[in-house]
């Protein structure tokens, strides 16, 4: 990826992440748990990524924890790798799938489904 993006995997992440799961912008601790990654080696990447114009980070003034945000040269770099990202999870793993393969997942998703369903139906509001 970095060699057609220019993004590593771990820049690739965390884009991603805030694209999907913050509209954009996400505590800065939030993105570190869900990365799994620790609060020092995100921080030392996100000084990275700063320099490069991908993403900002700002104090939050009301509980002083940082709030991480996607730039516009962020989007546009997250932009062009979707589709390469893409390619290659295609190619590499769904393109290796036999009709057995397939089978198995949608078996295994339907009685997920079907359990977190039924799981849902026993608790109380």
């Amino acid at each position: 990826m970095s060699e057609h993006t220019g993004l590593s995997e771990g820049d690739f992440g965390v884009l991603d992440r805030l694209a999907q799961f913050g509209d954009g912008k996400l505590r800065q601790q939030e993105l570190a748990d869900s990365m799994d990654w620790d609060k020092s080696r995100l921080s030392h990447h996100l000084t990275r990524m700063e320099k490069r114009g991908l993403v900002l980070r700002k104090t939050l003034d009301k509980d002083r924890s940082v709030q991480v945000i996607i730039t516009s040269t962020g989007k546009s770099a997250l932009d062009g790798a979707l589709p390469i990202v893409s390619k290659a999870i295609r190619t590499h793993f769904l393109d290796q799938l036999t009709d057995q393969d397939i089978e198995s997942i949608t078996k295994l998703a339907d009685r997920t489904k079907s359990r977190s369903s039924a799981a849902g139906k026993d608790s109380t509001p």
